[in-house]
Order: structure tokens, then sequence, then C-alpha cells
């Protein structure tokens, strides 16, 4: 932290400063920049100085308190500040751990103290690494001559007795020195309270070890770290929780705020990828083993085999312990651990065996850190001054923490940043109170210093140190991880640009991000047991329940589902698949069945889907329809049987007629063609009028048209589909319960309080009209298409095996035998079957040959008519007198009135035209004949 103001208590009691043993500088004002590392929490103090001579006592002071605080290391905090008191602070160090009280003198120089709050709350791991990182960051920062000037900074540990609430009460009173930036904390319980601080007085808050995703949110504006956050972590779980098809999962986690808010964020990661955690098993930081050996028996007998544990290292390796003892371990479990075990593991110079094989099968993340040269000095400068003992990712993150503050510093005031302060008019003292937090002021440039740290952007241990729009590092990835042998094992990548992936993440980020399915992929995993095989991921739970199976309890149609006197109680069509498909499963589901519904009318479908929803039933067996709104709160299964509404209606002509070569032209043709004629007689003498035809019942459409009423089956999904979905009024619906009804229904008619047709499903019509001799059929096409299907529970894993076995009894034949012993039925089940209605014999062409006689009848009739009427016209004794005057040698043997059928016949033989001629010259000569007749008579009485 950064200060610039002369030290003030913080309380006005000397009892309530010296417990939290604190480093004070007691000397005249300075300015300083202050730094505490701590192990839970261990204060250290970080000196930057120029050019500062010390007398020999002050420097010994310092050197015993760097060596009376080594034995608990974390990080703390940094600050800057001025006038600062450390002799007392120094004397109850030393006081605690056996050492001379010391004075100290600083002259009134420039200091600079950088001063890290980093609660070691689970354990030492992450401030034992964090430490040697944050010196090394000081010594490299010191010898660069382009940052802070030339300022040096040096390291002063103390002692904070272990406490989270010490740290805390510390931090409130290092605010005090007029703050500019802090480092720290690594435990997020304690970053959240130094939150609402630093928010107060617009001090940034850098952390490389407070990992909750609730951190970076909104509430907490002058937070930032350094290492990615668990929200990315959890996603990655998901991600992995996907690529193995599990789709529940238990989360075992420590109850703080660290544990809440890395689950939180895995439920809502996994219900993206439509899974779920089915139980959260949270206990208390400092449970012992008898409290997490409770607590694993309880989830031992859940459904669910694949474990999240999301814990401190403090507690971690003793859930191993006692899942161990519980034989947890074996074959069948899936154990996935946060980064927490690689960074205890790291942390560890030598990993004994037994640790080892408590972690056999386990697959664990790791903060992944791309393996540059910067860091492999880092990690080899590392060895050879502490050794490999200690390390882990946190250190990269502390030693880049460093960099990113003095590169931020140097940018604020290289940029005109002044470091002055205010009073905050809302920390006012009252007057019981022993708290002075008016000597608390607010940092003027904490918002600027804040952008400058988010502007940010070099290349550090960790990979590229540079933020994006919501405050985290960019590219954030893991290494995934397999606990094999004496060892770990790399299995794959996780980043948030390719997801999964068996390549390190830089080398994707150059090409377009693809999170497809098919592009997610990972190396073999040897699970828990040492089995190969991945594991199904949730077992029948070992609590003594078997499957409760509700059947419904039907009035008709009971061939697919009924009760019996059997001692499985209940029997048909649907229960011979569902015990088919189940014995195919690779392991025994114990299950019973109960039935659903009075017996007395068909139960309503929906409301039994319904209970299965709400955990009264776990799985729901029978002639199910799968409609959308039953998906929407149960799973089912791969459809088992085909499905679809169909129309049913009484069928008037049972065979062929003889009319059948009209077939082709339908009604609907004739009524155009007789539309059109009358269309264009009516536009010639008519004005326009709309006429509505009216036809039977052909299908859907012509039934919904009408307003005749409508059977359905009682309980089933049609009432909604036709009142909803196609908009028919409830009115017309009427409600039948088995299929005599349907008989009945049918044989009345609508004129007569039946129905005019029947709409049900067409297994159910098979069935129905196998029983009626033909005397009904199926009009129009099916106008849904379904399936029937077991309905589970939402995210049931059983559901998917359900699907793989009925797959197998389709492929191999077994469910075509059971359908065959349950519903066989004759050929008028089916439309197609009203072949003998429609095939053409010689009756059906008797309505032709009729026709095509009755019209050579009325031919010969008007050809005799003709032919007699021009024969009568015709004389014979006019064609034998015209015969004697072109042959005078033939006579006569006829009689001029006589006529002979052989005259009739040699008519009829003669030429139309001939005849024509012959009538043509009769007509000419009697037309001469009269005006002779006519020129005599008038010259006869004409005057002489």
């Amino acid at each position: 932290m950064i200060t610039t103001a002369p030290y003030r208590h913080l309380f006005k009691s000397r009892k309530y400063v010296q417990p939290y043993a604190l480093c004070w500088l007691l000397r005249p004002p300075v300015w300083m920049v202050f730094l505490s590392i701590s192990t839970e929490l261990i204060g250290t103090l970080l000196v930057m100085s120029r050019e500062v001579p010390r007398e020999k006592d002050e420097s010994d002071a310092l050197k015993q308190a760097q060596r009376s605080g080594r034995s608990k290391l974390g990080i703390r905090s940094i600050k800057v500040g001025r006038g600062f008191g450390v002799s007392k602070a120094l004397h109850q160090v030393q006081k605690r751990h056996g050492g001379d009280v010391v004075d100290s003198h600083i002259q009134q120089k420039f200091f600079y103290f950088v001063e890290s709050l980093v609660p070691m709350h689970s354990s030492w791991i992450i401030g034992q690494a964090a430490k040697p990182a944050i010196q090394a960051a000081i010594d490299d920062v010191n010898s660069s001559p382009n940052i802070l000037n030339g300022i040096q900074l040096k390291l002063i540990l103390c002692d904070t007795n272990c406490s989270g609430f010490v740290g805390t009460m510390e931090a409130l009173q290092l605010m005090e020195s007029d703050v500019v930036v802090a480092i720290g904390p690594q435990s997020s319980g304690i970053a959240h309270v130094i939150s609402h601080v630093v928010n107060e007085l617009h001090v940034p808050l850098v952390s490389f070890g407070a990992t909750d995703p609730t951190l970076s949110s909104m509430q907490y504006p002058y937070f930032l770290r350094t290492t990615h956050s668990d929200y990315f972590q959890m996603y990655a779980i998901a991600d992995i929780v996907e690529y193995y098809g599990w789709r529940e999962v238990i989360a075992i986690f420590v109850d703080d705020d660290y544990g809440r808010g890395g689950i939180s964020v895995l439920g809502d990661a996994l219900a993206k990828k439509r899974s779920k955690i089915s139980y959260k098993a949270a206990f208390s930081p400092g449970d012992d083993g008898s409290k997490i050996n409770d607590l694993l028996v309880e989830v031992n007998l859940m459904e669910s085999r694949v474990y999240v544990v999301h814990v401190n290292p403090d507690t971690g390796l003793n859930i191993f312990s006692v899942a161990k003892s519980l034989n947890m371990m074996d074959d069948g479990y899936v154990w996935i651990a946060t980064d927490w075990l690689p960074t205890q593991l790291d942390s560890m110079e030598f990993v004994d065996s037994y640790t080892m094989n408590l972690l056999q099968g386990v697959v664990t993340l790791r903060h992944y850190t791309p393996d540059t040269n910067l860091k492999k000095k880092f990690i080899s400068r590392w060895k050879g001054s502490v050794g490999s003992a200690g390390f882990n990712s946190y250190a990269l993150y502390a030693y880049d923490s460093v960099w990113l503050v003095a590169h931020a510093l140097k940018v604020f005031l290289n940029e005109g940043g002044n470091l002055s302060f205010s009073y905050d008019s809302n920390l006012q003292d009252t007057n019981s109170s022993m708290l002075h937090l008016s000597s608390l002021r607010v940092f003027n440039g904490g918002e600027k210093l804040h952008q400058t740290l988010l502007r940010m952007n070099f290349t550090g241990l960790s990979g590229q140190i540079q933020f994006n729009p919501d405050k985290h590092l960019v590219h954030p990835a893991y290494d995934i991880l397999n606990v094999v042998g004496t060892g770990t094992r790399r299995i794959g990548y996780w980043s948030n640009y390719s997801h999964l992936s068996i390549v390190p993440p830089e080398t994707l980020y150059s090409k377009p991000s693809n999170t497809s399915t098919s592009s997610q992929h990972l190396y073999s995993v040897i699970w828990p047991g040492d089995a190969i095989t991945t594991p199904r991921g949730w077992v029948f739970p070992n609590n003594g329940q078997p499957l409760r199976i509700v059947v419904p309890n039907r009035v008709g149609y009971r061939e697919f589902a009924s009760k019996d006197a059997s001692p499985q109680g209940v029997r048909g069509f649907c229960i011979d698949v569902f015990e088919a498909a189940i014995s195919l499963l690779p392991y025994a589901v114990p299950h019973t069945y109960m039935l659903f519904g009075n017996g007395k009318r068909n139960p309503s479908y929906d409301d039994l889907v319904y209970k299965v929803s709400q955990n009264v039933y776990d799985v729901a067996v029978g002639d199910i329809t799968i409609v959308t709104n039953r998906t929407k709160i149960v799973d089912f299964t791969q459809p088992y049987m085909e499905s679809g509404l169909v129309v049913v209606v009484s069928m008037k002509e049972a065979k062929s007629n003889p009319w059948a070569f009209l077939k082709p032209f339908t009604r609907e043709m004739w009524q155009q063609l007789i539309t059109i004629c009358w269309f264009s007689f009516s536009t010639m003498f008519f004005s326009h009028r709309e006429n509505t035809l009216t036809s039977g019942i052909q299908g859907i459409d012509s039934l919904i048209s009408s307003t005749e009423p409508i059977g359905i089956q009682d309980g089933s999904f049609a009432l909604n589909y036709l009142v909803n979905e196609l908009s028919i009024s409830p009115s017309r619906i009427v409600k039948l319960k088995n299929p005599e009804a349907y008989l009945r229904a049918l044989d009345l008619g609508p004129k007569r309080g039946g129905v005019a047709a029947i709409v049900d499903e067409l297994p159910y019509i098979e069935l129905f009209l196998s029983t009626t001799n033909c005397l009904y059929k199926i009009v129009g096409p099916e106008f849904t298409k379904s399936g029937w299907g077991f309905a589970f529970q939402r995210d049931s894993p059983l559901a998917i095996d359900m699907s793989t076995a009925i797959l197998q009894l389709s492929e191999n034949g077994d469910l075509q035998k059971i359908h065959n012993k349950w519903l066989t039925h004759s050929e008028c089940s089916l439309q197609v079957n009203q072949i003998d209605e429609n095939q053409l014999s010689l009756n059906s062409f008797w309505g032709l040959f009729l026709i095509c006689g009755i019209a050579c009848v009325l031919a010969l009739i008007i050809f005799f008519y003709r032919v007699f009427a021009q024969y009568r016209r015709f004389s014979p004794e006019d064609e034998e007198s015209e015969m004697e005057t072109i042959e005078p040698s033939r006579s006569s043997r006829r009689s001029i009135r006589s006529t002979s059928f052989k005259q009739i016949i040699d008519f009829v033989d003669k030429k139309e035209a001939e005849i024509k001629e012959m009538l043509k010259r009769k007509n000419s000569n009697e037309s001469k004949q009269q005006n002779n007749h006519n020129f005599s008579y008038d010259q006869t009485n004409s005057p002489t």
C-alpha cells in the first residue's frame, strides 16, 4: 500500500494494538511504500528506499524481524506511507519469537512501503510460494533503472498470529496511512472485507490469490486480480462433464466465500449444458475427519458418482483419505478436483506414496502458464535459491503483481498523477466509538490509478498481463491433469477460446475460434480403480428404494397397458417393451409398478407426466405420447411406437360400384367444372353471388370446416390439440371411454346424438378397425406425427440408457415381435385397405356399359327415323321412271304402289350423297312439272 501521511493510531487504547503484532515505524515522518507478507497473516514490510542511511541497530532489527518471520510465510498487501513507527512492532515480534528488543532510527528521507495482505486461511501453501516470488520481483524491480526511478525495495516479515480477523483489523489500521494501492489478499473471504474498505477510500486492490468469482462484480469496482477467476475453472469443469456425457454431479465444497462462489458458478455452467448439481455437500472450514466421514457416507447413498471437490488444501487430502476408507475410490467413481490439488502437489518437494495412492484416477485442473523462456529462467533461478519445494503457479502471479503495480505507478506518475488525499465526510467518529475513522482519507487519484492498472499490457511469468472489459486477464486457460502412478499426466487443455483441446492454447489463438462438439478432444484417462472405460457416472441410489414406475389404469384399449393379477401387477404391450429394454441394461434396475387412475375412466396423461416431474414417481410407462408441453418437464426415451392423429368415419359403401370409373373425377373436380360453367353463364346473365358448397368428411380439413360433433378418447392429448391448435369449439368434442363407445357414436351419427367422425391416434384406430369388419375407415392422411415413449424425471441418466436399449430392440426385431403379440389386426385397420372398394373389376364398368348401350340405341333410333323420313320422300316409281329413261330396254316388273324390303335395303345402301342427289333431282322435276302445269293453265285461261 502507498501512503503519504503521518501515522495516527486507529485505536485510542494501546491494548487493542499490541495483540496484532503490527510493524510500526515510530520515527519522524518520511515517504514510504509498505509491503507486508504473512501466512495467515504474517505481515511483511517491504521498504523501498533511496539513499537511506540507517544505524546498525536498525539494520539488525530488520534482519531479526526477517529471521523471526520466516517460519510462517504468506503475503499481506502493498502500501505507501509516511511517518510510520516500527519499534513497538519489532518489540512485539521479537518478544513473541524470543528475540532482543532493538530500537531503530530512520532519517527523514523518501521511502516506499509495499504491503501485501495475504491470509493463509487454508494453509501456508500460497504464502510459501508468494514470499520468494515477491522477493524476486523486488530484486528485479530494484535492478531495473527504468522502474520507479531507482527507488529500492526491501522486505520485513511480521507475525500476525495466523488470524483472519487480525489481518482484517490490520488492513483497517494500515489504511489510516494514506494508502494508494494494495497487493492482496490471498483469501477470498478477506478480499470481500477489504474490498469494502478500498471502495470507500478509492484504493486499487490487486490480488494474486483470491479467486472467488463474485469479487468481479460491480460491487467491488477497485478490486483487480492477476490470477484467473474460478468462473473460468467452473466452466472448464462443465465442459469436461459434457464431454464424458454425465448429467449430474455432486459438489463437495468448503462453506465459505471461496467455496460458495465457485460452486454457484458451476451450477450455472452445468445448466447451460443441460446438466446439474444434484446435491451440494458443504462443510465448515474447521470440520474434522468424523464430520467429513458422515458427509461422504451421505453422498455415497445418492445416485450420482461424479464428485467435484472445491476445497482448501488443508482439508482436501482428508476428503480423499476418508473416501478411500469408504471404498469410494474404486471403479465407477469420478473425482474432479479444482486447482487446490495441483497447487498442493506442486508445492511439495516430495510426495509420499500414501498420498499418491489416495489420489489415483483423480482428474484435476491447474492454472496454465505458457512455457516461455522467461518462465523457465525464473524456475531455474527459484530452484537455485530456494529448491524445488514450495513452488506453484501462484508464485508466478505474485511476481507479476509486483511488476504490474510498478509499471502502473510509473505510468501514473509520468502522466502527472497526484498522490493527494482528502477527508471523507461519511467517516465520522461517534462519541462512544474508540475507532478514529476520521483519520482515514480518500485517495484522490484512485480512479485514475485503477484505470492505469487496467491499461497495462506486458508479458509476465504467467503469460500476457492484459485485462478485458470485465477486468479478467485475457486468455484464461487450465491444464487438465490425471493423477496416475507417482505423479500426474496432462490429458489436455481448456481455454476460454477453444475449450477442450490436446494442443497448447496459444497455438489456437491465431486460428478461428471453434468450440463445436466435434472439435473437443482429450487424451484417455485412467479412472479410479484403474478403469480405462469412462464411468457411467451414476448408479441407483443405495437407499433400498426401487424405481417407482407409474402405469395408467386404462379403461379401453387394455392391450397397451392394464391392471393384472400377476405379481408384477400390470400387463400389456407397453409393459413388455419396457421389461425387454430394461433387461438389456448392463446393470440391475430394481423397480416396482404403481397404477394411476381409478379404473372407471382413463386418467389424464398430462397429470401423470406432471407427477413424474414432481418426483412422486421416477418414470411413467404406458401409451404416453411425446408432445411439446410434456417434454418441457420430463425427459422421454427414444419412441418405441410411431403415432399420429387420424380421422375415422363410418363406411357407407363396402363394395365396388358400377360408377367406379368416375373415381378419378373427384367431387371437388366436378364441383369445379360446374362452378366454371355456372360462372361463365352467370357472367352473361346474372350478377355475381357467393355460393357455399358442402361435402362429406374427407379428412381433417373438411372436419374443421363442418359443425358436426367429433369423438375423441377420454384422457387423450387430442382434446388440447383440436381446441388449442385447430381452434375447434370445445362444444363439438365428445369424450368416449372405450372402443364400444366408438361403435355406438359412429353408428348413431351426428343427427341421432352420435358423432360424424372420431379423431384418435393411429395405434388405437388400428386396433379398433381390426374388430369392426371393415365397417369404418380412415379418411385423409395423419395430420400429426409423434410417437410413444417412456417419461423419466428431468436429466435422468436412465433415460439415455433406455433409449439405447429401445434402439437395440428395434434393430434385433424383438420390438416387432412384441408388437405382433399384442397388436395383430386385420387389413381394414389401414387406409390403404380400402382396396376392395377401389379395385376395378367387370362390375365396375356396368354403369359405363349401360351408358354406352343407351347411347347406341338412341343413335340407331335417330338413324332409322332419318332413313324412313328420307325414304318417304323418295318413291320407288320415281326411281323406276328415271331408270327407264336411262335404260329403255329395262322393263319394270314392280307395281308403282308396291314397296318391298329389298327396296328399303337398297335405299339404305345408297350413299348419302347419291340419295341427296336423287332427292334434289326429284324436287327439280316436281318444280318443273309444277311450272309447266301453271303455264298450261295460264294459256288456257288467257283471252284469244
